[in-house]
């Protein structure tokens, strides 16, 4: 109490007003109001931190898996030539701080068959032992084994599970690799095609690559589509989230006889509707705060009403406007910061706690909202992250704030004569 008596009097008589309205000592109409303004900023922010919480969580698991099949940054040529000194292009790269690994590749959209059963895929080449640094996808294989069969001369393939599931091929059976560019023979241009045996298959969890991805020994590769080296160089961050600047910054210093990309372009459909998605969420969510925050301005303007008699009074001890707008502005305020903490503080305790809820709420109800059976992820994935929270929090404070400026501004204007007239 000694903290308050040492605050303004603005402060400590908005306090007392807010304090009274929750007791509902004076207007139990007015109290009730004023709960559901606070109780709906704090739902309000609650679903926002949820929401935004959980869409961050499918985008992680999401990426994570599709980041297990692909490099953070390609540097290529041009022309989809090779490059004439990978080695010094990789040495230059990893003088980035940025940069962990670096290892050649040479990916061609091609075509596998088996009998009659044909799918496109990107065959990559690379090179087992510096791949296995790049993804997780080729740390995994190597660890199995599998990576080890990937022999130059042996001729062998590793593919996506769903692209050997689509050809109805299992490990050992022989695919056929179709270039697209031909031969020149006496009866005109022919296919180039070659017999590789499946030597393992892999599963990331992400369809795309699942079904259009495979890969065999960048030594292969190049005899295969008559490249003179690797026509690029993959690089793995320290941070995934710095691709993009990584990726500008490797494009200025090794000069436009090369291009660089990363994973943000390179699956810049997925990004951009994801990015474009959350950005709505936040939105149509925001509403629902907005609403919630100007339900204050009911409260306050019957608040106003209710103490039109004390109002007059402070205005006749030597009140200024100023000061009994600061009233009301501290009583509404007051109640937009008590709804965002109990939501921020209610939403975070959901958001850390999902795995553990869901469940719950699954066991109760008999259902599965993610059955493993149809949705790759089996599970609600939350990541809670402070660049949502705090936009959050703030863009609720303003809204409550200047929910308001209006009423605190009536309140000001109150005729003392007038308001006494019929005390």
């Amino acid at each position: 109490m000694s903290l308050l008596s040492a605050l303004p009097y603005e402060w400590q008589i908005g306090w007392r007003y807010t304090r009274a309205g929750r007791a509902g000592r004076r207007n139990g109409f007015i109290s009730f109001i004023s709960f559901v303004s606070v109780i709906g900023i704090a739902l309000g922010v609650m679903a926002l931190i949820v929401v935004l919480s959980v869409m961050n969580g499918f985008q992680k698991e999401v990426r994570d898996r599709m980041l297990s099949a692909v490099a953070h940054v390609e540097i290529l040529q041009p022309q989809g030539e090779a490059l004439p000194d990978w080695s010094a292009v990789a040495k230059r790269a990893k003088e980035d701080p940025a940069v962990r690994a670096a290892a050649p590749f040479i990916a061609v959209q091609s075509l596998l068959a088996r009998g009659e059963d044909m799918r496109g895929a990107v065959v990559r080449g690379v090179l087992p032992a510096a791949e296995s640094e790049i993804t997780d996808l080729a740390a995994k294989l190597q660890a199995d084994g599998t990576f080890a069969q990937l022999v130059p001369g042996q001729w062998r393939i590793v593919l996506g599970t769903e692209l050997a599931r689509s050809l109805g091929v299992r490990v050992g059976d022989p695919v056929t690799l179709i270039t697209p560019g031909g031969q020149v023979t006496p009866a005109g241009v022919q296919p180039r095609l070659k017999q590789f045996t499946v030597a393992g298959v892999f599963s990331v969890g992400h369809y795309e690559y699942d079904s259009g991805l495979a890969l065999i020994h960048i030594d292969d590769a190049a005899k295969l589509f008559r490249t003179e080296g690797p026509t690029g160089v993959q690089l793995k961050l320290a941070n995934v989230q710095e691709a993009r600047e990584v990726g500008w910054r490797l494009a200025e210093a090794l000069g436009p006889q090369v291009r660089v990309r990363d994973w943000t372009r390179t699956n810049a459909a997925w990004y951009d509707a994801v990015q474009i998605e959350k950005r709505m969420m936040f939105i149509i969510l925001t509403l629902i705060v907005a609403v919630a925050a100007f339900n204050l301005v009911s409260t306050l303007v019957m608040t106003v009403t209710d103490k039109r008699a004390d109002i007059a009074i402070l205005r006749t001890i030597g009140a200024s406007p100023r000061s009994v707008m600061g009233i009301f502005v501290v009583q509404g305020a007051t109640s937009g910061i008590i709804g965002t903490l109990a939501g921020t503080g209610l939403g975070l305790l959901i958001a850390f706690n999902i795995g553990t809820i869901v469940p719950a709420i699954e066991r109760a109800l008999g259902v599965a909202f993610l059955p493993s059976s149809i949705y790759l992820i089996n599970r609600m994935p939350s990541d809670p992250q402070m660049a949502d929270i705090l936009p959050i929090a703030l863009i609720s404070l303003v809204l409550a704030f200047l929910a308001t400026l209006y009423p605190s501004w009536r309140a000001s204007r109150v005729n003392p004569a007038e308001a006494l007239r019929y005390e």
